[in-house]
């Protein structure tokens, strides 16, 4: 059974020349051309990724997203956003709602059909990934409750579900090469994969390492994800 994509713009030709596109590719399409009536469709149809803009009339991209986010069955459902709005302010904003990536209009359908694999390719792992072990119950806390800090570390609190004993472990250390921190100003910046090698002069798989050692070192499912948890410790500047 194919994977089934939602397509959100108030643009008719945007609509059908993505639909037209991703179907030739192989996935199921249903549009809406706003966001009150792509909710409903979410609801209904259950789609494996959402492909919208931002800019809609009755319900914008924003709004659409958030309540997306706010049903728990679609916390971890992959968003691209499509917009002509390219401002950092409004870039994360889009990270800080839910999307996963960003393609600044006009863009090519290639590089979305790339987006979208990689993206899919990437939940379909998290989705295979053994569940945590229900032994052990990780509780966040603040610096002065978890002890010493070192630099470049988040400590939490393990608690042993048999004892009730405490200790803190190190769960997040955003410690980054170079590349790594380049890697992520452009990735904040709301650029794919193929636009940060671009200004790097790094080929996309190179840049998709970066990405991937960026989740790993952050413990971050996805760009959202690794752009709060980069914000919260002032790794890039907004």
């Amino acid at each position: 059974m194919p994977l089934t994509i939602l397509v959100a713009d108030d643009d008719f030709a945007t609509r059908l020349s993505i639909a037209d596109y991703l179907e030739i590719a192989g996935y199921s399409i249903i549009a809406a051309e706003n966001g009150k009536e792509a909710l409903g469709l979410v609801d209904e149809f259950q789609p494996h990724l959402i492909v919208t803009d931002i800019t809609m009339p009755e319900m914008d991209g924003y709004e659409f997203v958030r309540r997306v986010r706010a049903r728990p069955a679609f916390r971890l459902l992959p968003v691209i956003f499509l917009t002509e709005r390219t401002s950092t302010q409004e870039r994360i904003r889009g990270y800080q709602m839910g999307c996963d990536n960003y393609l600044a209009k006009p863009f090519e359908l290639q590089e979305l059909g790339a987006v979208i694999r990689s993206l899919l390719d990437r939940y379909a792992l998290i989705a295979q990934a053994p569940a945590r072990s229900p032994e052990t119950h990780e509780i966040l806390q603040p610096e002065a409750a978890s002890g010493v800090k070192s630099k470049g570390e988040t400590h939490f609190l393990t608690e042993n579900s048999e004892t009730g004993d405490r200790s803190p472990v190190s769960q997040i250390s955003p410690v980054l090469t170079q590349r790594e921190q380049e890697v992520l100003d452009l990735l904040t910046e709301g650029l794919s994969n193929i636009q940060i090698g671009d200004r790097l002069h790094l080929s996309p798989r190179t840049v998709e390492k970066h990405v991937s050692s960026l989740f790993r070192k952050t413990e971050s499912n996805n760009r959202a994800e690794l752009v709060r948890i980069a914000m919260e410790h002032h790794l890039i500047e907004f």
